[in-house]
């Protein structure tokens, strides 16, 4: 472990912190810290950074209630600039978006991947757009009820394909059945992130419960 005298800041004594997503691992922001912001970031685990238009301090957060709790900060082998892991309360962007990131200047659509952020995402253009044709868009007009019908003959599917021990046909299914759940994700307002979160605190308890395993042993 570094000490905060072994960072280098430059000559205004600015530091850049690159701030990241825990769950996500998205790029939330870039922002920048002078010795006293990163001391209170580091005393009060939450982002504080330092202003250069406003030339001052200012705690993410504090007036829009969108704090960043910090997981870790981690300095680059020159020790002059930081990555600051976070599990964020709402939107990083003082535009309202979750990260200040949302302007593309170039893009490789052959070498675009895929993920599950993206897939939500063209889920609810779906929904609110609607286009004709679309196996997505009559599945959100038929409603609640004909989605789980159709999460109900997924599952099922899935464990028919399992039980014969047929890898790429479970794969198939799963995939399936995965379309589908989040189709009901978007139908019910259930994000991403909620899911996310819900399984990182499962991650937490169970790493508990080993422990008090081993303890007890």
């Amino acid at each position: 472990m570094i000490k905060i005298e072994d960072l280098k800041f430059d000559k205004n004594g600015l530091i850049p912190a690159i701030v990241v997503d825990s769950l996500s691992k998205k790029v939330l922001t870039l922002a920048y810290m002078n010795e006293e912001s990163l001391k209170i970031s580091l005393e009060k685990k939450l982002t504080c950074f330092y202003s250069r238009s406003r030339n001052e301090l200012w705690l993410k957060g504090e007036t829009s209630g969108n704090y960043q709790h910090i997981v870790s900060i981690t300095a680059d082998c020159d020790r002059d600039a930081l990555v600051v892991v976070v599990d964020k309360e709402g939107p990083a962007c003082h535009e309202g978006n979750d990260s200040c990131f949302n302007y593309p200047l170039f893009i490789d659509e052959t070498k675009s991947s895929f993920s599950m952020d993206g897939l939500y995402k063209l889920l609810i253009g779906r929904k609110q757009e609607l286009p004709e044709g679309s196996y997505t868009t009559y599945l959100f007009q038929k409603g609640i009820d004909k989605i789980l019908k159709k999460i109900g003959e997924e599952s099922t599917e899935v464990i028919i394909a399992s039980k014969a021990n047929d890898k790429s046909e479970t794969i198939y299914e799963i995939a399936d059945l995965a379309y589908h759940i989040m189709v009901m994700m978007v139908e019910m307002g259930i994000s991403v992130e909620d899911i996310k979160k819900e399984l990182a605190s499962r991650h937490i308890i169970d790493h508990k419960v080993k422990q008090e395993k081993m303890t007890n042993n």
